[in-house]
């Protein structure tokens, strides 16, 4: 969804497949032997098989929105949310969310965990309308997807958290015109 989102409003062209990651493609794993997606192949045959380095990609070569806030003080700030995102909250989104995959887990642990990472990002959301400052970044875009999977887990306790910054800048981000776009079936 990140990559998708970064893709869109860098207005890179791409060829979108589907992929039912029940019945994987052979073809996918040619491509990227982990079979995961998303997946981005390079004119050049490169191939770029993490979302967050789509993201880069793409923005990199054309970010008319300035997600990436290149040479700003932003730039480390923007770094260190998609970090404790992609280690931190995601590690316990994935324990509550599947607490039976994973042995030993405990779905309540790993909820409490996350919604302590939840509450600082709620606090940094109060006084501005986006992580950083009242414009979009490459964090609000990284990190949205996941705190949706979050609540969409069991919406009516989230719904309960004392998240009203959290909770409005989802709903601005679920209700943007560019999320509307990429989640069109393709």
């Amino acid at each position: 969804m990140r990559a998708r989102l970064a893709l869109a409003v860098s207005e890179q062209p791409f060829v979108l497949h589907a992929v039912d990651l029940k019945n994987r493609p052979p073809q996918l794993y040619v491509v990227s032997p982990k079979g995961t997606v998303p997946v981005l192949v390079l004119d050049d045959g490169t191939v770029l098989d993490e979302s967050i380095d789509i993201m880069r990609w793409t923005l990199t070569n054309h970010d008319p929105q300035d997600w990436l806030r290149n040479a700003t003080e932003q730039e480390q700030e923007i770094q260190a949310l998609i970090t404790q995102c992609d280690r931190s909250f995601k590690f316990h989104l994935d324990r509550y969310k599947y607490a039976t995959r994973y042995e030993g887990a405990v779905a309540e642990e790993h909820r409490q965990l996350a919604a302590e990472i939840l509450m600082e990002w709620d606090q940094r959301l109060k006084g501005h309308a986006f992580l950083c400052d009242d414009r979009a970044c490459m964090a609000d875009i990284a990190l949205g997807p996941f705190v949706r999977q979050f609540a969409f887990a069991d919406r009516p306790w989230f719904d309960k958290q004392p998240w009203p910054h959290l909770r409005a800048w989802l709903e601005a981000f679920t209700a943007s015109a560019l999320f509307a776009l990429i989640m069109k079936k393709p």
